[in-house]
């Protein structure tokens, strides 16, 4: 089983590289401690004397000169990622300041994480169950029957996941979270219903995760507002690569489990609705592009807003027209929402408990430096390397990698190559293992088949699309 096999080695991967480094790096005595019971803003020692401008990996370093939680450090950044300093070579002690929370905070924050999940989820999927009662799911499956039918060859014509599917995909594209998780979820639930093997993920569930794990939007509204409160002079710049590479993310997720799945995505029904969303997506980047900064935000707040209470009145007004029990309906669909948070809360803590590992362990840094002396062997430019870091978290935690994008546009700067490049990758996709973990384990999948290969493959054309974006449009 994939999924188990993944996990058991960001366990093993992670010990080991942390047994290493107790070992080997004298600075790292208290790695273990971290990784337990470390939480990120925690104050380390350092057991050996700090020389200027080096440190342990991946955190803030400072001496005792400045023992205050906030202490600045004055001093170059070195290979390690930490700012050290010192009286002279050997005369001090040094700290560092842990970026990650260790494995018992991590496993609190877990059940917080699926617990905050209830409202939303009771209310959306109360929506959804209003929604087939009053026929609208089957009604979005046969509209978008042509389509879906071919990329979901499995599932019955006008079954009501059809209507689930392109309501979580619509969400996605508005940039619209809160109502795209039920509305996946609830989707995952009606595949499950069809799939023969219960504890086995399906093709149709395998090609819905993958659709939905590319991201694609076309209002990156949390990327522009966070550019904003960086005081980038153009929040929007990056706005049109994000678009762009996340929309080949889509097309290559598709054609990837197509592929395993042996389905031909050439026939007219595909290409007319791929053809169609390219020019809606393209008719509105050109519309966004033409307006300043704040007016993207106020539009796009506007259009989000707007949508969801659309949704509301027309499944509202429906189910009046049909005479239903709207509320008695709401109620049974909410029940199903505080279920499902529930369900997920062990897939979501052992999860995030073996990336907590894995980043505190710093394996991460590990990776970062090969690859940086990879570029650098074969004279490559290296500026897309500083950019890496988000790239290598956003599969395991988007979380995680908003704060590598936080800290690249502290560090670089809002306009720096990396800190653009950074913004295009966390805009582009989703979080992979987090997916994984929450949808499959909503249902009880526990044989995720190829779903996590597939996914990581088209996050590989996500990462490389950003790259050549970044240098299309920022290269100079």
């Amino acid at each position: 089983m994939a999924l188990s096999r993944i996990w058991a080695a960001f366990i093993l991967i992670s010990i080991v590289v942390a047994g290493i480094r107790y070992v080997f790096v004298p600075a790292d005595k208290e790695i273990f401690g971290q990784m337990v019971t470390g939480k990120a803003g925690d104050t380390v020692r350092i057991a050996a004397p700090v020389v200027a401008g080096v440190g342990s990996a991946g955190v803030a370093g400072r001496t005792d000169s400045a023992k205050g939680p906030g202490a600045g450090v004055a001093g170059p950044v070195g290979a390690a990622g930490v700012a050290g300093s010192a009286a002279a070579a050997g005369a001090a002690q040094g700290y560092v300041v842990q970026k990650a929370d260790g494995l018992i905070e991590t496993c609190k924050n877990a059940v917080t994480l699926a617990l905050g999940l209830i409202g939303i989820m009771a209310v959306f999927m109360g929506l959804v169950t209003i929604a087939e009662a009053a026929g609208g799911m089957r009604w979005l499956a046969r509209v978008t029957g042509p389509f879906f039918s071919k990329l979901f060859p499995d599932v019955p014509k006008g079954h009501p996941a059809m209507g689930h599917m392109v309501m979580n995909f619509s969400a996605n594209l508005l940039g619209l979270d809160n109502a795209a998780t039920p509305f996946a979820l609830k989707a995952m639930d009606s595949l499950q219903e069809i799939n023969p093997h219960p504890e086995t993920a399906s093709n149709s569930q395998i090609m819905f995760l993958c659709l939905h794990a590319s991201g694609l939007q076309v209002i990156p509204v949390s990327m522009i507002a966070l550019r904003a409160s960086m005081h980038a002079p153009d929040p929007t710049d990056i706005f049109v690569p994000i678009v762009i590479a996340t929309f080949i993310t889509t097309v290559a997720s598709m054609c990837i489990v197509a592929a395993w799945q042996r389905i031909n995505v050439f026939q007219p029904a595909i290409l007319l609705w791929v053809g169609g969303i390219s020019v809606i997506i393209t008719a509105l980047v050109l519309y966004l592009r033409s307006l300043t900064a704040d007016h993207v935000q106020v539009f796009s707040r506007a259009l989000s807003g707007g949508i969801i209470l659309l949704i509301f009145f027309l499944i509202v007004g429906a189910a009046v027209y049909k005479k239903i029990d709207i509320f008695g309906a709401f109620v049974q669909g909410a029940k199903g929402g505080f279920d499902t948070a529930v369900r997920i809360i062990p897939y979501l803590v052992g999860m995030l408990a073996a990336i907590s590992l894995l980043r505190v362990s710093g394996t991460f840094d590990t990776v970062m430096g090969g690859i940086r002396h990879l570029a650098s062997a074969f004279g490559a430019d290296t500026r897309w390397v500083d950019g890496m870091p988000t790239a290598l978290i956003k599969p395991l935690t988007s979380a995680g990698a908003r704060g590598m994008l936080v800290d690249t546009m502290h560090t670089f700067g809002p306009d720096s190559f990396a800190a653009r490049l950074s913004g295009i990758m966390q805009g582009s996709s989703e979080t992979v293992f987090y997916v994984v973990a929450v949808y499959f384990g909503s249902v009880a999948v526990r044989n995720t088949r190829y779903a996590i290969p597939a996914m990581l493959l088209a996050e590989v054309v996500s990462v490389l699309s950003s790259i050549f974006l970044c240098y299309l449009f920022f290269g100079k």
